[in-house]
């Protein structure tokens, strides 16, 4: 049996039955198509759970007509329906006498006490009487908690985001109802395997790679298995659903986090720490994780709150979230106190001063979350609360929190003493268990949170798709006019190696620090800088090397800052000029009310009381940078760069920024998180790139090592992108010798479209070079991105790569229905290439790769694909129209359909094995090529032939089924009485199936039998009794119906 979507099924069928799922076909269940729900399950779950309470049958009901009848648009009802399913609720007794009791429709304490089933094949009518059939669903207690799609891996022409878009467009518009209910989904090829929320974009799912925490990640077919061992593990899963299934209290987007596994493992084992190091019984160390920057640690503290809070061990404990900025203190706070319905706490709250914290805590025994600042505890020493149930959680445990040290000054009023944050914070809540939470650990995070209980690295991170891969573009030889200061950056560096532990060591950084801006501040130095910032830039933008346009500038101090941006302006004096949008952007009426005309460059920082006025100004108050925030992760935005000095360096969160330039010294622990910046993963976005113009690299090579576990010995770097791209031109040169391109590169416009039109034809004279092609173009791509400024790639080169990267985009569009490279393009191409595709009239049939519409039959229709010239173009889109178009004429009329696809193969496998001599080839296009439009003429004939029969689309399927056995059986039949019985067959069907489990129930097949044996006796047909055409005839309707809707 070929590895197909049903191979797949069934092989997944199998693995949740090792799983002690109960396996059952769709066809097994007896309920109504429009019933989501299994409602004998569920009923039978609520009266062995609540026999004790004397739950009645008209209860049981009641609350399964509550849950159908949750209201609201289906990511509100979903919402709803989930806080049921996570925390219960309070049944109100329909006997006020007795007392009410509260439901779990999920026993979270004992599993065997719920009933797990996987189905697949279950048929669903939804809106307008629609069937779906997802490929699987999960049930458990009756409640279909997750749905999985799936592809066949073996297909080239489908993939997991087929899947995707099938559950989260298609499903979600025709069945809705199955989604109210659900927790997840899955989408798997096999190979690839992959869960999400319903609204979650394609590119935030993920695999779950692991199956126990200490286990190793797993890819490929193995991973398949180490996702239903791993996720669908009964005590698991039922664990994801209770604690790790995220909703904010409220959002204007569907926002909807299911955990990632690396969450899920380091909010359990920091929960077990926890537990054995609370104090007064342990020693307050509840542990050290160790997290990837990027990989979503502020929902792991979320996880982890709800878990304390909900937790019978802890008894509603006070959670106290501890930031070292003002900036992260925001965010983190924005994303708490917009989580209290999931964490379970009503006071959540955001706190502006040390005295309000002691207000906050004074009285309270219990409960409560608050976040705050490290430098509100300087305020003062006194006690906050000598409670042992209060447990800190500290967001990037490594800056400051772990400064335990004394420090003495000796001045003109005496000795004065002063203390590192965490001795205040200690003094301030001395019986609290601390829980740190870094992305870059050293030993003194260890000595005050414990050692680290979980890790996530940089290297894990990436190869679970989480954040990407960075690049290294090492600029600082091209700016620094004198090489000697080169080198003095470098002793600055040897010197800053280790941050100073005692106050000497602080005050000679210090004055490293001063020595070595002075070298940065150089006003050659700095033009020299902003020309080339400008120029590479420039080009990254111009060459479609960048996703959005989005980059961010970091500079050394204030003023270095100030004088680097007035250099830019004055270079580039439209960059300050305020507008909506860039030109050239469409916005719709709700995205012109949330823009507001800004700069495309601005700085970032706050003010100081000495700035002079212009820069005072500039800068604008906190609110202001808050809008600068708010624009500058709008991707629509006309603000682009921003100029930082330590602004928006941690815990700042862009998507789609994906440079970073860096003119400022960073110490080691600093520094990952600041290349951390573009490592987010964003639709299109392959790398982020590090343009450095100090010396970071072998800073970096050491930090890499120290705090991110990452394999290599440094990140990849843009020599090794330009190598790559040369060494994939001249593969593509060598496929394309044959070829003669003159005409592109020398030639009018009109001639370079036809010699673009031409080479598309050139690489699909084989299937193996279209595929080499593809592929090679593809790498040449990602890897140009990343070094579209570099001097070692040639006009020239540049030419052939823009050229290939044409003939790309236009193959990919007549084979995948839209071409991925389009924007990311050279816009002269780009405009070329356009009318490339406009030229022979074809723009249009692209479309319909995409989508079926009855206008393909249509005689304009086929006199324009007649029309193409090009005969692999002509042959691609009939390919594609006839797949589809016979694959929805099958799931109506089985018998003729499935002629026609055998016609259609005979004629691609021609196609297929076309030879690589030139002249043969061409001979088999032009035969391929006729053979295809005269079966499409076929089928269109075929589909509308039931007009003036009377009878319709439908019945004439079966008018087909009669006529052809009696052609099989060769007997005569009249055509008028053939006609007649058809419409009473199909009628006939219509009624014996309106259960889902029709074709499985023998009694209802047996009914159906024996009605059409009496109709078919009553009109004579067949003359003689043979029990096969019974067999192809409810044949025949079981196909009708499966596909009817």
């Amino acid at each position: 049996m070929p590895f197909n979507e049903h191979a797949l099924e069934l092989s997944i069928m199998e693995l949740f039955k090792d799983n002690d799922y109960i396996y059952l076909s769709g066809e097994q269940i007896h309920r109504e198509k429009s019933d989501v729900l299994l409602v004998d399950d569920l009923k039978q779950f609520l009266y062995n759970k609540y026999a004790k309470n004397g739950i009645t049958t008209s209860e049981v009901n009641s609350i399964i007509l509550m849950l159908r009848t949750i209201a609201g648009s289906l990511y509100e009802a979903n919402k709803a329906f989930c806080k049921l399913l996570t925390d219960g609720f309070v049944f109100n007794r329909e006997d006020r006498k007795q007392k009410d009791f509260h439901i779990n429709l999920i026993d979270f304490e004992n599993l065997d006490n719920n009933v797990f089933k996987i189905v697949n094949q279950v048929e669903i009518e939804g809106i307008g009487n629609q069937i779906r059939i997802p490929d699987g669903i999960v049930y458990i207690n009756g409640i279909p908690v997750v749905v999985l799609e799936f592809k066949s891996a073996i297909k080239e022409n489908t993939t997991i985001h087929d899947a995707h878009t099938q559950l989260t467009v298609r499903y979600r518009r025709d069945i809705p109802e199955l989604f109210k209910y659900n927790t997840f989904v899955v989408i798997s090829d096999g190979a690839n395997n992959k869960f999400g929320s319903l609204f979650t974009p394609y590119e935030f799912f993920y695999s779950w790679r692991k199956i126990n925490e200490d286990g190793q990640e797993v890819d490929g077919i193995n991973s398949l298995v180490t996702m239903v061992k791993g996720l669908f593990r009964k005590d698991r899963l039922v664990e994801i659903i209770k604690d790790f299934v995220y909703f904010p209290d409220n959002s204007d987007k569907e926002l909807k986090i299911v955990c990632r596994y690396p969450q899920y493992f380091a909010a359990n084992k920091l929960f077990e720490n926890i537990k054995n190091h609370i104090r007064p019984i342990g020693d307050g160390k509840g542990g050290t994780y160790f997290g990837a920057t990027g990989c979503g640690k502020s929902y792991t503290m979320v996880f982890l709150s709800r878990m304390l809070m909900k937790s019978t061990f802890f008894q509603s404990p006070t959670i106290i979230v501890i930031t070292d900025r003002t900036d992260l203190d925001d965010q983190l706070s924005k994303q708490f106190v917009g989580s209290k319905a999931f964490i379970g706490d009503e006071t959540i709250v955001s706190i502006d001063s040390r005295e309000q914290l002691r207000t906050e805590l004074q009285g309270r025994t219990s409960g409560g979350v608050y976040l705050t600042t490290i430098q509100k505890f300087t305020e003062d020493l006194k006690l906050l609360t000598d409670r042992n149930n209060v447990i800190c959680i500290s967001d990037e445990a490594h800056r400051s929190q772990t400064n335990l040290d004394e420090k003495v000054r000796v001045t003109e009023k005496g000795v004065q003493k002063t203390f590192g944050f965490a001795k205040y914070l200690h003094d301030s809540l001395p019986n609290a268990t601390y829980v740190g939470f870094t992305g870059t650990p050293i030993d003194a995070t260890i000595d005050v949170f414990g050692g680290v209980v979980d890790a996530y690295t940089m290297t894990e991170s990436v190869r679970d798709g989480i954040t990407v891969n960075l690049v290294y573009d090492g600029r600082a030889a091209k700016v620094n006019l004198n090489q000697a200061k080169v080198k003095e950056i470098e002793d600055y560096y040897a010197k800053c190696a280790l941050e100073g532990a005692n106050e000497y060591q602080i005050e000679e950084s210090q004055k490293a620090v001063a020595g070595i801006e002075m070298i940065i501040g150089d006003p050659d130095r700095l033009r020299s800088v902003a020309e080339d910032f400008i120029k590479h830039y420039e080009s990254r933008v111009a060459e479609g090397a960048t996703v959005e346009g989005k980059a961010m500038f970091v500079c050394s101090n204030r003023n270095i800052a100030y004088d680097f941006y007035k250099i830019v302006i004055e270079l580039r004096p439209e960059w300050a000029v305020k507008k909506l949008c860039p030109d050239g952007v469409i916005l719709s009426e709700k995205e012109k009310k949330e823009l507001k005309p800004i700069e495309m460059i601005k700085m970032v920082m706050t003010r100081n009381k000495d700035d002079e006025k212009a820069l005072f100004d500039m800068l604008g108050t906190k609110d202001d940078r808050k809008e600068l925030d708010r624009q500058f992760k709008n991707i629509k935005s006309n603000f682009k760069i921003a100029i930082v000095v330590d602004m928006w360096l941690t815990g700042f969160d862009v998507p789609c920024l994906d440079t970073i330039y860096i003119d400022k010294p960073i110490q080691q622990h600093s520094l990952i998180q600041t290349i951390s910046r573009v490592n987010r993963v964003y639709e299109g976005k392959d790398k982020g790139l590090i343009v450095d113009y100090i010396g970071i690299k072998k800073n970096m090579n050491v930090a890499l090592k120290k705090y991110t576990n990452y394999e290599s010995e440094e990140f990849e770097g843009v020599e090794q992108a330009v190598t790559i791209v040369k060494d994939q031109l001249d593969v593509l040169h060598q496929m394309f010798h044959n070829f003669n391109s003159k005409d592109y590169f020398n030639g009018s416009p009109v001639e370079q479209l036809h010699c673009l039109n031409r080479a598309v034809e050139y690489v699909q004279l084989t299937e193996d070079l279209e595929l080499r092609f593809m592929a090679a173009v593809k790498r040449m791509k990602q890897s140009f991105n990343l070094c579209t400024s570099s001097e070692s790639i040639s006009a020239k080169e540049r030419d052939y790569i823009n050229f290939y990267l044409a003939v790309r985009s236009i193959l990919f569009k007549l084979t995948k229905g839209d071409a991925p490279d389009i924007d990311q393009m050279n816009a002269r191409v780009r405009q070329m290439l356009e009318g490339a595709i406009q030229s022979d009239g074809i723009e249009e049939l692209f479309e319909t790769g995409k989508h079926i519409s009855v206008d393909i039959f249509s005689d304009e229709y086929i006199d324009k694909i007649n029309a193409i010239q090009l005969p692999n173009t002509k042959i691609k889109i009939l390919q594609s129209l006839l797949s589809q178009a016979i694959d929805e004429f099958k799931k109506v009329n089985k018998i003729l359909g499935v002629e026609f696809a055998d016609r259609l193969k005979q004629v691609v496998d021609q196609y297929n094995n076309r030879r690589k001599d030139e002249a043969y080839a061409n001979e088999v296009l032009d035969d391929v090529a006729d053979q295809l439009a005269a079966l499409l003429e076929e089928l269109k004939k075929e589909k509308d032939s039931f007009k003036g029969m009377g009878i319709d689309y439908e019945e004439k399927a079966f008018y087909d089924i009669l006529k052809a056995v009696a052609k099989k059986y060769e007997f005569e039949y009249p055509d008028d009485k053939m006609i007649e019985l058809s419409k009473k067959v199909k009628k006939i069907v219509d009624d014996k199936s309106r259960y889902t489990d029709w074709s499985t129930r023998e009694d209802i097949k047996a009914n159906l039998q024996v009605d059409l044996i009496i109709l078919l006796d009553e009109y004579g047909y067949p003359p003689v009794t043979l029990d096969d055409v019974y067999k192809e005839v409810l044949e025949q309707a079981e196909n009708f119906k499966k596909y009817a809707n």
